[in-house]
Parts: structure tokens; C-alpha cells; sequence
């Protein structure tokens, strides 16, 4: 990882899932990821999401989803249906070795994302996500999908396109 000044010059866009790539939540049962909508359709916004980055080739996903701790990460990362996101994906939030489970799906979102942020010292960086709890410090950093709609919403999509570049280039 390169450094300037005890600075990362990483671009990161910290990503969930649910409420985001699709519009519901998800449970497991016998070992398959289910939507809890009978109509919704997994990663119904991942082309969006594609799309909205293409212009930003050197920005990296990090996994900001609780299926990294339900699922591991090998398979969270996997799940994401475009070979051009997942190539993207650079690590997630929840590094198991660092805390259990337990203890860090107790964080905020935004805690656990800024806690990511302090200990890889970035200083580009978004999250894209439906949940705003941890984020009352840096509330420009936060792109937040409504529950039940995720980026299908064309106004978070504007958003998006505009944070991206102002925060990116």
C-alpha cells in the first residue's frame, strides 16, 4: 500500500448490500442467500452500480455488508454477479482476526467503516449504504439508499455520480 505523509492514497467506496444492490433484506437457509421480499431479485442494482464507477477505475470496494460476517468473505465478495465489481472488492470492514462476530455486528455501521478508515489511514473514501448510524461526523461521506428502494432510486444515483467524482476526481 503506498503512502504519502501517513496517508493512504487509496480511493475506497465502502459497499452493503442489502437495501443497496437490492431492495430487501436476505436470510440463509440451507446454505443459499434468499431474499426476504418475495419479488425482489438479488443484486438488481449491481449493473447501476457498475455503470456509476466506470468513470473511476482506480476506486476499490471494500465490504461494508454484514454477509461478510454470515457468509465469509471469499463468498460476499463472490456473490457479486459482475466480474468488474468483484475485481474491485479490496478487502471489507469486518477482518475477523481483529474481533469476533459478536462484538463487531454491535458496531455501528459507521463505526465499523470508520474504524477501516483509521487503520489504513485513507482519506478518499465514500459508503454507500441504507443505514446511517455511525456516520454523524462525516455525514458528506455517507450516500444512504432508502430501505425497500436501494440504487434504484434515480436520486441517489445523482448523488452518487456527483460524490464520486468530487471526492475522487
Amino acid at each position: 500500500m503506498r503512502q504519502t505523509e501517513g496517508t493512504s492514497v487509496r480511493k475506497v467506496l465502502f459497499l452493503d448490500y442489502d437495501h443497496v444492490l437490492h431492495a430487501s433484506d436476505v436470510y440463509v437457509t440451507e446454505g443459499c442467500i434468499v431474499p426476504c421480499a418475495p419479488r425482489a431479485t438479488l443484486f438488481e442494482f449491481a449493473p447501476v452500480l457498475d455503470a456509476l464507477l466506470a468513470p473511476h477505475p482506480d476506486v476499490e470496494l471494500v465490504l461494508s455488508t454484514a454477509w461478510v460476517a454470515v457468509v465469509g468473505f471469499q463468498q460476499a465478495r463472490d456473490a457479486l454477479p459482475l466480474h468488474s465489481l468483484r475485481a474491485r472488492v479490496a478487502g471489507s470492514t469486518y477482518e475477523g482476526q481483529l474481533s469476533p462476530a459478536s462484538a463487531f455486528s454491535q458496531l455501528t455501521r459507521g463505526a465499523q467503516v470508520l474504524r477501516y478508515v483509521a487503520r489504513y489511514h485513507l482519506r478518499k473514501w465514500l459508503a454507500l449504504d441504507d443505514r446511517k448510524d455511525g456516520f454523524e461526523s462525516c455525514p458528506t461521506k455517507l450516500i444512504r439508499c432508502q430501505e425497500g428502494v436501494g440504487l434504484g432510486d434515480q436520486a441517489v444515483q445523482v448523488l452518487l455520480a456527483q460524490r464520486l467524482c468530487e471526492t475522487f476526481g
